[in-house]
């Protein structure tokens, strides 16, 4: 059978080809022209991909590929999103599907849609909102955002550019009283679940900022940490400070444990979900610990290059969570279609990374506001032509050949 990716691969435009029209090739000026014109005006962009496209137009190289790239090779980056296409779905007929209904309830909070907005780095690359913008368009949506703690405007200040449910992703530190002042800060403002990175005790090799010599422009802080918590992440200093490699050395702990999942959960009463799990034997050990959810991630393919595409790592990490906590998913979803399959294999969620931050590019808070609604508008289509008018109608008999439940 002739998988879905191997039909469109004559048409299928490459995910990380740069684009003839990024702000230093030679028709820089005609781009230049065309931004004082709304992106979004007709007939505008109709698909993640399009967005994907005015970003790479809008941004400097160097902040798109910090973005955009993963490490070494890219293999997983890539393998995210094909994987995706080589599962084919077995749409049932003749069902009532004249009120679909997308909602979902996680931790008590009943959200619009199961597109949660994943945390990731430096916003103001993308917009001068930044963390901001990206905060009121998911409260628009009715969905969860989940704020980087490597965010370009502090927790406290994200928390108050909108009233949506937010949730914060933590590291633990070498100094543990760093993350602890941070999970105290975050529930002080108001955040309903803490979203702990467990996949990093170093950054992986990104080959693309190296390429680039990528540093954080003067206009970027790291507005979680100042010069009495950390000094250096303010990187005030030399070119190598102002790069997030420099940072790494001195913020990721490479000793942590399983132990600490622990004593965090001891530390906050927010609900803890372990982010970076990709085996059955690391999600049982996230049971035994006390996880109150597990995120499937692998980065965005952004730490091990040949680490399993997230939608393959599914299926036997939610076999054994057992439906005991709820399992999330991130990691290529690109479009509705991906949504419907992650859920059918067992997800509860699925976050998004890189496409909000293409919308952020494109036109700030709008752009945001309408990938969401994009992706939205696809699982909902999606789900009525699958046969699948709810959330809890999505099952794995809508996925055919060996991921399909026995």
């Amino acid at each position: 059978m002739t998988s879905p990716a191997a039909a469109r691969r004559r048409v299928r435009a490459p995910r990380l080809a740069r684009s003839p029209q990024a702000p230093n090739a030679p028709n820089a000026p005609k781009i230049a022209a065309r931004r004082s014109a709304s992106p979004l005006s007709a007939p505008g962009p109709i698909t993640v991909a399009d967005f994907e496209s005015l970003a790479r137009a809008r941004m400097e190289r160097a902040a798109f590929d910090y973005y955009a790239g993963g490490a070494d090779d890219e293999l997983t980056l890539e393998a995210n999103a094909r994987a995706f296409d080589e599962l084919w779905l077995r749409p049932r007929v003749l069902v009532d599907v004249s009120e679909p209904d997308t909602s979902v309830t996680l931790f008590g909070d009943q959200l619009s849609t199961p597109i949660l907005l994943a945390p990731a780095a430096l916003h103001r690359l993308a917009h001068p909102e930044g963390e901001r913008a990206v905060a009121r368009a998911a409260a628009r949506a009715g969905t969860v955002m989940v704020v980087s703690t490597i965010a370009t405007y502090s927790l406290e200040e994200v928390a108050a550019a909108s009233q949506g449910p937010r949730w914060f992703q933590l590291y633990l530190y070498r100094d543990r009283g760093v993350s602890a002042a941070m999970v105290h800060r975050a529930e002080a403002a108001g955040y309903r679940a803490l979203v702990l990175t467990v996949d990093t005790p170093r950054l992986g090799t990104r080959r693309r900022d190296r390429r680039n010599a990528f540093q954080l422009p003067d206009h970027v802080r790291l507005a979680n940490f100042d010069e009495a918590t950390l000094p250096s992440t303010n990187f005030s200093g030399s070119s190598q400070e102002r790069t997030l490699t420099g940072s790494a050395r001195i913020l990721l702990n490479d000793a942590l444990t399983w132990r600490d999942v622990e004593w965090l959960r001891r530390l906050t009463r927010m609900p803890v979900l372990v982010k970076g799990i990709l085996t059955a034997e690391d999600a049982k050990l996230a049971l035994e610990h006390g996880a109150h959810g597990i995120v499937v991630s692998n980065h965005g393919g952004r730490q091990l290059d040949g680490a399993m595409p997230t939608v393959r790592a599914l299926p036997e990490v939610v076999e054994a969570a057992a439906g005991r906590i709820p399992v999330l998913l991130d990691g290529g979803v690109r479009r509705g279609t991906d949504v419907l399959r992650s859920l059918a294999l067992g997800a509860a969620a699925v976050l998004v990374g890189r496409p909000y931050l293409w919308g952020l590019a494109a036109d700030g808070e709008a752009g945001v506001s309408r990938v969401l609604e994009i992706l939205r508008d696809e699982l909902t289509a999606a789900m009525v032509l699958s046969g699948r008018p709810t959330i809890a109608s999505v099952d794995r008999t809508l996925i055919a050949g060996p991921d399909r439940a026995r």
